[in-house]
């Protein structure tokens, strides 16, 4: 019997659970790349004769990986101004992409498209000094290949009880008259709708009583360049007992995660092959951890990415029939950014 790879790390996951042991778990946006160890075996690639950064360091807010640089992270402060130039693909070029997305939506083959972007960048930093300067709920550097600061949860498992918290909805502060520009767009509210629609339908997979605990609320995320706001909900729901002590299967049921597809993601995941013209890479993949206790998990956002051409940053949005394709490029754009003090 030949095993798929991906089941392989699906299994590892809900072995390492099962028997308690911490670990860390990533995979790309595909499927492709995909690896889990305990965190054991994290530290010891850290150990004498490794190399004096780790492989993998990651913070979320509740836990710090290595433990031991907490306070350094804590105490970090730019010694220098960021320099930070980018260079988007042009409106044209953006257009292309949207007008096939708006085709599918036409069409009614999806009602959400999260389309998706990458931005050339030069910066005097380096992805680790950004990773121990910049702030965010969720960050992780991994080698020199990537570093993100992603503000969006995923799923977290916590005994019996599972939640998401789906992310639909940016505007920069200078753009906002007041929040409710934010909250009573037609189009922002449609996004959500269709979002905690389509989480709502991935919890059902694996749990009951699903109910959204919190529809829309705002965060404010600080950056090197401006200051946005972002709409979020809150979906709860109770495992069944299938899948109570089967982590792994709960993600092979949930992934790609819904926020960075669309809705329904199947359909909208073709078009977003069509329309896309870069490969995501990591970039709105998933990480997360078990801490012997719950586990918790992040959408791979905010995300720069070390290339053969250079720094790549990857963003984009969620495209519906109400979108403007200008206003669609202008916040691309605003979400380039790295969340520096």
């Amino acid at each position: 019997m030949i095993t798929d790879a991906k089941d392989v790390f699906f299994n590892r996951i809900n072995e390492l659970y099962q028997r308690k042991t911490p670990f860390f778990f990533l995979t790309d946006y595909h499927g492709r790349q995909m690896e889990v160890s305990s965190l054991e075996e994290l530290k010891a690639e850290s150990g004498e004769g490794a190399p004096d950064r780790p492989r993998i360091s990651f913070q979320s807010p509740g836990l710090h990986f290595p433990a031991d640089t907490l306070d350094n992270h804590r105490t970090a402060t730019p010694d220098r101004p960021l320099k930070w130039q980018k260079k988007p693909i042009t409106y044209e070029a953006y257009k292309c992409s949207f007008d096939i997305v708006s085709e599918g939506l036409q069409k009614g083959n999806s009602y959400l498209v999260n389309l998706t972007c990458s931005t050339g960048v030069q910066t005097n930093y380096s992805l680790a000094e950004l990773y121990e300067l910049g702030q965010g709920k969720y960050k992780l550097l991994y080698g020199d290949q990537f570093v993100h600061f992603s503000p969006e949860p995923f799923i977290r498992i916590d005994q019996d009880q599972i939640s998401s918290f789906p992310m639909k909805g940016t505007l920069e502060e200078n753009e906002l008259t007041t929040l409710n520009d934010l909250l009573l767009s037609e189009k922002e509210i449609a996004e959500q709708f269709t979002i905690v629609d389509l989480i709502r339908n991935d919890l059902h997979q694996v749990a009951s009583n699903v109910k959204v605990e919190s529809f829309r609320y705002i965060e404010k995320i600080k950056t090197n360049q401006k200051n946005l706001f972002t709409v979020s909900s809150h979906i709860t729901g109770t495992l069944r007992p299938e899948y109570k002590d089967r982590p792994g299967d709960i993600l092979k049921a949930m992934l790609p995660a819904g926020s960075i597809t669309g809705a329904p993601k199947a359909a909208t995941m073709q078009i977003i092959q069509a329309a896309e013209t870069h490969n995501r890479n990591y970039y709105t993949g998933v990480w997360g951890y078990y801490n012997g206790e719950y586990i918790d998990s992040c959408v791979i956002i905010r995300y720069l990415e070390n290339t053969e051409q250079g720094l790549i940053f990857k963003s984009g949005g969620g495209i519906t029939s109400l979108s403007d394709p200008l206003l669609e490029y202008q916040e691309m754009q605003s979400k380039v950014y790295v969340p520096l003090p």
